[in-house]
C-alpha cells in the first residue's frame, strides 16, 4: 500500500511551521534582543589638530518604565566609561512613573557635563498603535495622549545633573581646552522646533563672542547640534549654521530590521541607510558628521527589537589631521 499525504495536510504542516517560526522570532525579539544592551563606539575627527580627544556618551530613546531594572542597571554601568560629556537626545519617559527609573539609571552622571533635548515621549505617554501604519505615515499624532511630568524631568536633568537644556536654545561647554558651541531644538517630530529663534540666538552668541576676550581661541571651538528626530529640514539648517557634528535619535534604528537590508521604516524623512549609526550629512556644499542613535528602549506597547540591538554610543572626538 502506498502512503499518501493530502495537499491540505501539507498546507497545514507548512502553516504550523510558519506560525512556530513567527512565535520563536517574536519571543527572541521581545525577551532576548530587546534587553541585549550594547555600547557602540565611533570616532570623528572634528577637533583642532593640537586638541585633546573628547569622549561623548550619547543616550537616546530610553522610553523608561519604573520596573525596567535591567536597563537602569546597564545605564549606571556606563558611568565607568568616565565620559567627558553626556548628550541626551530625548524620549526618556515611557510611563507616567518613568521619571523614577530615569533617576535610578542616570543619577550616577551628576557632575559630568551634559546637555539634553526633548522628544515627544518626554511630553506624552505612549499609546497603542497599529505598527503597519508606520509604512505609510509617521506617528506624529497622539490620540488622547497622557501628559507626562516634563517639569520633573527637566529639574532632574538641569538641577540634579547640571545638564544644559538645549530645547530651542544655545549653550557652551569647555572640555579639555576645547569649547563646544552647542545648539539644539525641541522635538521636530511634533513640530516643536523653532529654527528662526535658534538662528537669532546663534547670531547673538557669535556677536557676543567677537566682543569678548576668551582663553579659548576661535580655532579651538567645535559647533555641535542636538535634536531628537532627524528631519531633513533641521539637519539642513544645522549644517547651514555651521554644525560640525550632529546628535539625533528617534528612529530606533528601524527597531525591527531585515538582516542585510536594514531598517524598514524611520518614522521621519531621513534616508533608511542613515537611520542609525555614524554618517555624514551634506547640504549646500557643507557637511557635518551625524550620529543617529538606535536608542535603548521601545514603547511598552511594542516591546520588540529584531536585528537592531538597543544601544548607547561612545563618540570620541579626535583632532583633525594636519594638512601638509
Amino acid at each position: 500500500m502506498t502512503a499518501r499525504v493530502s495537499t491540505g495536510g501539507k498546507l497545514g504542516i507548512g502553516a504550523a511551521a510558519v506560525v512556530g517560526a513567527g512565535a520563536l522570532t517574536f519571543a527572541y525579539a521581545s525577551l532576548v534582543e530587546r534587553n541585549a544592551f550594547t555600547l557602540r563606539r565611533v570616532t570623528a575627527p572634528v577637533l583642532p589638530p593640537d586638541a585633546q580627544p573628547i569622549t561623548v556618551l550619547h543616550l537616546s530613546d530610553l522610553h523608561m518604565a519604573p520596573w525596567q531594572r535591567r536597563k537602569q542597571a546597564w545605564l549606571r554601568s556606563l558611568a565607568d566609561l568616565q565620559p567627558d560629556l553626556v548628550i541626551n537626545t530625548g524620549d526618556n519617559l515611557g510611563h507616567e512613573q518613568g521619571i523614577d527609573g530615569i533617576r535610578a539609571g542616570l543619577s550616577v552622571f551628576a557632575g559630568i557635563p551634559g546637555a539634553f533635548v526633548h522628544g515627544s515621549n518626554d511630553y506624552y505617554g505612549p499609546s497603542a498603535k497599529n505598527p503597519f501604519k508606520y509604512f505609510v505615515q509617521t506617528s506624529s499624532k497622539h490620540v488622547a495622549p497622557t501628559s507626562l511630568d516634563t517639569a520633573a524631568l527637566e529639574r532632574f536633568f538641569a538641577q540634579d545633573l547640571g545638564w544644559l537644556d538645549l530645547n530651542n536654545a544655545v549653550g557652551e561647554i569647555t572640555v579639555r581646552g576645547t569649547r563646544l558651541d552647542l545648539f539644539g531644538v525641541d522635538d521636530p517630530h511634533k513640530h516643536f522646533d523653532r529654527l528662526d529663534t535658534l538662528t537669532a540666538l546663534i547670531d547673538e552668541r557669535l556677536d557676543a563672542q567677537t566682543q569678548e576676550t576668551s582663553d579659548v581661541s576661535p580655532a579651538h571651538t567645535v559647533a555641535v547640534g542636538v535634536m531628537h528626530a532627524p528631519y531633513r529640514r533641521v539637519l539642513d539648517a544645522f549644517v547651514t549654521q555651521g554644525a560640525e557634528f550632529i546628535f539625533a535619535g528617534h528612529t530606533h534604528g528601524g527597531q525591527v530590521c531585515v538582516p542585510g537590508f536594514g531598517a524598514l521604516v524611520t518614522n521621519c524623512d531621513i534616508p533608511r541607510k542613515q537611520a542609525k549609526g555614524l554618517s555624514v550629512w551634506r547640504h549646500a556644499l557643507r557637511s557635518a558628521y551625524l550620529n543617529v542613535s538606535a536608542g535603548l528602549g521601545t514603547s511598552i506597547y511594542a516591546p520588540v527589537r529584531f536585528a537592531c540591538r538597543p544601544e548607547a554610543t561612545l563618540v570620541t572626538f579626535l583632532p583633525r589631521r594636519t594638512v601638509v
